[in-house]
């Protein structure tokens, strides 16, 4: 390779290495302050002026408020920055991969645990600002939509296995998972209810085998039911 094509592609790599970094400060920035003062009450100019970034560049690499707001989401969900989606994350796909539909279900329920421990309180600040925001109330279904058509997969998968419980069909459990795994529920258990994060999770794996799934076989323990115990041991019902 030319010398002056390596100089080029060198320059090309540490331009994009730099608009990665400054995009993260962005969004690093945008989360404190959406978290702090809200969706509405936070400029465009305020995440500039904290991440370090000039408005224009900040309006170069988003175009709007909504858009960061997008981002910071992205980042909750998945936990990084990384371009991949949430299905085909390595924990999603090992789920998937697993024989017993009560461990992957279980996997799940892990993986949804660890999500909503990341995103639950910036997705609380989108639902209060989709009250009053039209962009922001379209970024909430887009959010509603997304979720739906990741958590239908689960359903898909189990119905494809003939794993669920007699009568019930792969819409009617999507809509349960759906349910379960909500961000609101989340909300009720661990901070209405005060839950620690161990207890929701092994209330979400009990509740989805106990509602989705055939029974189990009598002469063997369901794993999903494995510390429920604790649960009941620090005074919660469990159904």
């Amino acid at each position: 390779m030319a010398e002056g094509v390596k100089s080029r592609t060198y320059d090309s790599a540490r331009r994009r290495a730099q608009v990665r970094r400054t995009r993260a400060d962005i969004v690093d920035a945008a989360r404190d302050l959406f978290l702090a003062r809200g969706y509405l009450a936070t400029t465009v100019e305020t995440i500039a002026d904290v991440s370090g970034a000039s408005p224009a560049t900040v309006y170069r690499l988003f175009g709007a408020k909504r858009a960061i707001l997008a981002a910071v989401l992205d980042v909750a969900f998945v936990g990084d920055d990384e371009p991949v989606a949430l299905h085909e994350r390595p924990t999603v796909r090992a789920a998937f991969a697993l024989d017993d539909p009560r461990d992957l279900l279980t996997a799940f329920a892990r993986i949804c645990r660890d999500l909503l421990d990341r995103s639950a309180p910036i997705q609380r600040v989108l639902r209060g600002a989709a009250g009053v925001d039209p962009d922001a109330a379209a970024l909430l279904a887009r959010v509603h939509t997304q979720r739906l058509q990741g958590q239908s997969r689960i359903a898909r998968e189990l119905a494809a296995r003939g794993a669920l419980a007699d009568g019930l069909d792969e819409a009617a459990a999507a809509d349960t998972i759906y349910t379960l795994m909500a961000p609101e529920v989340h909300h009720l258990l661990t901070i209405e209810r005060e839950w620690d994060a161990d207890g929701y999770e092994k209330w979400l794996g009990h509740a989805l085998c106990a509602l989705l799934l055939q029974p189990p076989d009598p002469s063997r323990p369901a794993p999903c039911l494995a510390g429920m115990a604790a649960l009941q041991d620090r005074g919660h019902a469990v159904p």
